[in-house]
């Protein structure tokens, strides 16, 4: 599985600059980090079951593993429907446009239609395996395409120093350069476009970025970057202390996107297993002497993903274990509709090892967020206070963790 750095070391390999292409959607609007993962799954899939082929973007959106997923993840209209052909041709076509102007696709044309081919198979894995490494892909490749071009100068007064002056100015910058050396020639076209580069190294940053053609007044989350916004951590923030999460739904009801929240839980289940096994030899997360030898190919939800779906793609929630330790102790006889809440308990105190062990250990890619983690046990325990723990005190998560299970 491939590292952080092997991004890096994959966009620096090529000139992405614009002022010898000409190419002005080498990024577009649809390409969300959530969208771009999606395309890149069904492209990798595509290409595992058609080895080497070469596809057009509705050899793609025709894809049985593209018709299941897609339609129901992203509210879509069916892909077989005529009247969804032009959303359909955007939302496949400008995130495909992106992966080959990037190299991990090739292009080529006969007559009026494109031919992509994979070009670096493990760096489409590699997107296609979370949003948050489709993210950190569009992130790396944005700012080397701005450096190559000769404009991120500008973002990064921008980042330096955040007012309406610099705003205008980072805006202005991208709209002349982009007018200037590619085909678009509208402000309004730069300015859709401006969205997609701005706001993902404005989130690697902290800072403030753009939001309805203005400086944003907060700066920019995770949610805000992505074309499902359905943020459980939104819907609940105006929930008042001391109502239980049921209370406040009961009154505040969301539609639960069922299919979107499994197809995330499945790939978050795919993701932890490979690193699991490239990092920590396939042994099991929770450390029994009994099961020391044996191979941790169950990933298993702490919290059952039918009662908790907002947090089922969290790997902070989700745990590599043992056929044994899952089916016998973590779901006694093997029901699997079943928690024993003693072993939960036990499972939370090995998760907040490895999380530890994770976020403190320079030489391994950091895959969890401590923030994350304290959603995970303030969903699961529906305990407001969790959330009130101080940054990266696992003796505070340990403490909270045995307080609620002695309760």
């Amino acid at each position: 599985m491939l590292t952080q750095q092997n991004i890096i070391d994959f966009c620096n390999q090529y000139d992405y600059d614009i002022r010898k292409t000409g190419n002005g959607r080498w990024i577009d609007q649809k390409c969300a980090a959530d969208v771009v993962t999606v395309i890149a799954d069904c492209i990798y899939n595509y290409e595992s079951e058609n080895p080497r082929s070469t596809f057009t973007t509705p050899d793609i959106w025709h894809y049985d593993y593209a018709v299941e997923n897609v339609e129901a993840i992203f509210k879509k209209p069916g892909v077989e429907s005529t009247a969804a052909k032009n959303e359909y041709d955007k939302f496949f076509q400008q995130p495909m446009e992106m992966l080959a102007y990037a190299q991990v696709l090739t292009k080529s044309k006969r007559g009026n239609r494109n031919y992509y081919k994979v070009n670096n198979k493990e760096i489409l894995e590699y997107i296609a395996l979370r949003e948050r490494n489709a993210l950190f892909f569009l992130k790396t490749y944005i700012e080397k395409t701005l450096n190559d071009s000769g404009i991120y100068n500008a973002f990064e007064n921008f980042f330096n120093r955040q007012t309406k002056d610099t705003y205008q100015a980072v805006k202005k910058t991208f709209s002349n350069f982009t007018i200037k050396y590619t085909k678009i020639n509208g402000e309004v076209e730069c300015n859709r476009i401006f969205i997609k580069v701005l706001n993902p190294l404005a989130y690697f940053n902290n800072s403030c970025g753009t939001e309805r053609g203005r400086l944003s007044d907060q700066n920019i989350t995770y949610d805000m970057l992505m074309y499902n916004r359905n943020n459980f951590r939104d819907i609940y923030s105006d929930k008042p202390k001391g109502v239980t999460r049921k209370e406040y739904a009961a009154s505040h009801p969301v539609e639960v996107n069922e299919a979107y929240y499994h197809y995330q839980s499945t790939k978050a289940k795919r993701f932890l297993r490979l690193f699991n096994d490239q990092n920590r030899g396939g042994q099991t997360e929770h450390l029994e002497q009994a099961h020391m030898s044996d191979k941790a190919i169950h990933m298993h939800h702490i919290f059952p993903e039918s009662v908790y779906p907002e947090i089922c793609y969290y790997l902070e929630n989700i745990i590599a274990l043992t056929p044994t330790q899952h089916l016998n102790y973590a779901h006694p006889n093997g029901h699997t509709q079943e928690i024993d809440e003693q072993y939960q308990h036990l499972l939370l105190l090995s998760k907040a090892d490895r999380i530890q062990e994770n976020l403190t250990d320079a030489a391994v890619e950091q895959i969890y967020e401590f923030s994350r983690f304290l959603f995970v046990l303030n969903v699961g325990f529906d305990n407001d206070d969790i959330l009130d723990i101080a940054d990266m005190d696992f003796g505070a998560v340990v403490n909270a963790i045995n307080v609620h299970y002695a309760a």
